[in-house]
């Protein structure tokens, strides 16, 4: 099968690579739709920082070369012997986490933490195998489009119930990319009265006015922090950092209320400094999240097949797999204009 493969940092190697065995508790899937995550571009960019070099994941047992991708769906192939709840045709979604699975749902994403596509092989492949436990059905209601999008879409969703955030609070969302983006479309579902989107691209803020944002800042251009306080004088309930940087973790803090809860969900490239002090004189907390829990990844599911949540509009291309690297890596490393890419593998709907 075709897949694509990470060698090493700007180095991913469209090629044929084997299918795995089917393991009696597995389900083979035929991917459809795969979407490049700001987590695979860290990879590519600057990697490895997750991506197993030195040694095998103490949980996958694998190591690099890996096949990524960890945004997918597709239709059923074949099912192992024991696996009861699926079988060929049915059209599905994976929940890529990878844990030891003995705590209970609400810390099962810290019981340490692997991912399909980013610690063991991935859906930027024709075919993939992964056990049925990160197996979920797709409602009628949504396409094979659509389910590529449930995962990073649960990224935001969990982000925003780490804020503890209740209807009719104000949001800033500091850094509009895909996950930004999917942040606004989840504190727009959550009843945020206004949701203030900041980022450098003006391209990126239309993107964000379109799919819930209240009030853009081009932090480029503008102090927004100065901005933000025009527009909520004390400061918003509740900042997301999505940009990754020192710059963008301290401004979520500066235009954070007191008391208010600053939720870094990004990933950071390398470490930062701040002084606590700004924290002790405000009250801001700080919370973080890097996945979801498995019942927020069915959640989404629900509230994407009945248009409470609609991801849809982050999406500003859709690729060949044999493009991945020029049309997919290269385009969102230099292109800001873009925001999600879907590679299409087989293409169905």
């Amino acid at each position: 099968m075709k897949a694509a493969v990470w060698y090493g940092k700007k180095d991913i190697r469209v090629e044929e690579r084997f299918i795995a065995q089917l393991g009696q508790n597995d389900v083979k899937i035929n991917v459809a739709w795969a979407g490049i995550c700001g987590s695979d571009l860290h990879e590519y960019s600057h990697g490895p920082i997750q991506i197993p070099v030195d040694k095998e994941d103490p949980l996958t047992g694998n190591q690099a070369p890996l096949t990524m991708g960890h945004e997918f769906a597709g239709i059923v192939e074949e099912v192992g012997e024991n696996v009861t709840k699926y079988k060929k045709g049915d059209r599905v979604t994976v929940n890529p986490g990878v844990t030891y699975g003995v705590k209970d749902d609400s810390i099962d994403i810290y019981d340490g933490y692997a991912a399909i596509g980013l610690h063991t092989d991935g859906g930027f492949a024709e075919t993939v195998v992964v056990n049925e436990k990160h197996v979920y059905n797709l409602p009628h209601s949504l396409t094979l489009e659509d389910g590529a999008l449930i995962e990073p879409m649960a990224v935001g969703v969990q982000a925003i119930k780490e804020a503890n955030f209740r209807i009719g609070q104000t949001v800033a969302i500091v850094g509009a990319g895909p996950i930004g983006l999917l942040t606004i479309v989840a504190a727009k579902a959550a009843g945020a009265s206004k949701i203030i989107a900041m980022d450098l691209s003006d391209t990126r803020l239309e993107k964000a006015k379109e799919v819930g944002a209240t009030h853009v800042i081009n932090s480029g251009n503008l102090d927004p922090v100065s901005e933000v306080k025009k527009i909520e004088p004390d400061g918003v309930d509740a900042s997301f950092e999505v940009a990754g940087v020192e710059p963008t973790f301290k401004q979520a803090v500066q235009m954070t209320k007191a008391r208010g809860t600053v939720t870094v969900i990004s990933i950071f490239a390398k470490p930062i400094s701040f002084n606590p002090m700004s924290l002790t004189t405000s009250g801001v907390k700080i919370t973080s999240t890097f996945a979801y829990e498995p019942i927020t990844f069915q959640q989404t599911i629900d509230m994407m097949a009945n248009g409470q949540l609609k991801p849809q509009g982050i999406v500003t291309g859709r690729i060949e797999l044999d493009d991945i690297v020029e049309a997919g890596f290269e385009a969102l490393s230099n292109d800001k204009s873009q925001a999600k890419i879907l590679v299409g593998i087989s293409k169905e709907k």
